[in-house]
């Protein structure tokens, strides 16, 4: 890394000149600009700019003494710490980037329209999270906003689309069951997670553990809950198993509900089927662990789990899946078949409000859902009517 003096002009006039001691970053392959100087990702908020930038800071020159104008600045900037200042110069990067392989004017980079941010968005779906686009966005936000121009962003319904649009549907679901190999040790564990994420309204991170060496006794479910029971109540068979951690209860953790369904993909023949093939694995290993060629056992991590799966995905013609598509997916089929948002939000570890927040973003995917079936205005009215209710009984606001 090289460390130099860069002169920045950070006010419109060729007089106002900062020397700030910058790093070229090796990786930042943008098209070379006099609006995007070579700085740190946590200084690109503040230091790259465009047109209708220079225009706002000749604005505020006509205004304010440059001493002010400086000041307004630096106190702006502060009042996000250094990490934040990476991630949204990160987004930012990115952004430019993407305007820069789309040939995108600099004239049209700010105020960026809620199309092109949409189609910015988009570009990223599938191997990207919920939590970083928003990250992304909040950063374009911020640097639009250090730069006096208008959002386009809050509003839009097709950028919320794009955010809420990747998600498991039960045709996806299918067409993973039966693109993996049930035979397979490996590919039993990634087919039990699935169905229990998708029909318990699980967090993935509830079931698998990030990486083979971050395994936590404390947080992670292991083969120490075996035996699992299996219950029949009015012809109907469940399951239940305890996790040791939640984010919402801690170390209380939570009991998850499996039940059996009609349906190829049910979550508790899958279970079922995952503790029959890989068995025989110590009790400190994770519960959804899985048997090796050479004898031993490994444990399933999220990044082996997402790339079996969209492995699967991307060949029967869909987009890469993220983490959080099995979450509001089961969710959106449990409440289309009619069970009760109480249900839901307990089964989904969601308090009351949260579970109603969440409705908002369920709104924006229903028809993924539901747009095939003949009684699509019927089903629609009927779920609606029943969070209305859930809303009026928990007297929450709208």
């Amino acid at each position: 890394m090289v460390i130099h003096t860069y002169p920045v002009y950070i006010i419109g006039s060729q007089s106002s000149l900062l020397n700030i001691s910058l790093a070229t970053c090796g990786n930042a392959l943008i098209a070379p600009s006099s609006h995007h100087p070579h700085v740190l990702a946590s200084e690109h908020v503040l230091l790259w700019t465009t047109p209708h930038g220079f225009n706002f800071q000749h604005e505020l020159e006509q205004l304010f003494p440059e001493s002010d104008i400086l000041k307004m600045f630096f106190v702006t900037i502060q009042s996000l710490d250094e990490n934040t200042c990476s991630n949204y110069g990160a987004g930012l990067l990115r952004f430019t980037q993407y305007c820069d392989q789309c040939l995108i004017p600099e004239m049209q980079c700010m105020p960026a329209s809620a199309a092109l941010l949409s189609a910015f968005i988009a570009d990223s779906a599938g191997s990207i999270s919920d939590s970083t686009a928003s990250n992304w966005l909040a950063g374009l936000h911020f640097w639009h906003t250090i730069n006096g121009a208008i959002w386009n962003g809050s509003d839009s319904a097709l950028l919320h689309h794009i955010k809420c649009g990747l998600t498991l549907t039960l045709d996806a679901l299918i067409q993973l069951g039966q693109g993996l190999n049930l035979s397979d040790s490996f590919d039993v564990v990634v087919f039990a997670i699935t169905c229990i994420t998708f029909w318990c309204c699980c967090h993935l991170g509830e079931l698998v553990i990030p990486s083979s060496n971050t395994f936590d006794v404390v947080k992670h479910v292991s083969h120490l809950i075996l035996p699992i029971i299996t219950h029949n109540s009015h012809n109907v068979c469940w399951s239940s198993l305890h996790i040791p951690w939640t984010k919402t209860t801690g170390t209380e953790g939570a009991d998850i509900s499996v039940t059996a369904c009609n349906h190829p993909t049910c979550p508790h023949i899958a279970l079922l089927l995952h503790l029959d093939v890989n068995s025989n694995i110590p009790s400190h290993a994770p519960l959804f662990s899985f048997k090796t060629a050479d004898g031993s056992w490994a444990p399933m991590t999220k990044t082996w789990f997402m790339d079996r799966c969209n492995k699967v995905w991307v060949n029967a013609g869909h987009p890469n899946m993220p983490g959080h598509a099995f979450h509001i997916g089961g969710a959106t089929e449990l409440l289309l078949e009619g069970v009760h948002p109480n249900i839901m939000a307990t089964q989904g570890h969601w308090k009351s409000r949260a579970f109603l927040e969440y409705w908002c973003q369920i709104e924006f995917i229903l028809p993924l859902f539901i747009s095939a079936a003949a009684t699509t205005p019927i089903a629609l009215t009927r779920v609606q009517s029943v969070m209305q209710d859930f809303q009026h009984r928990h007297t929450l606001p709208s």
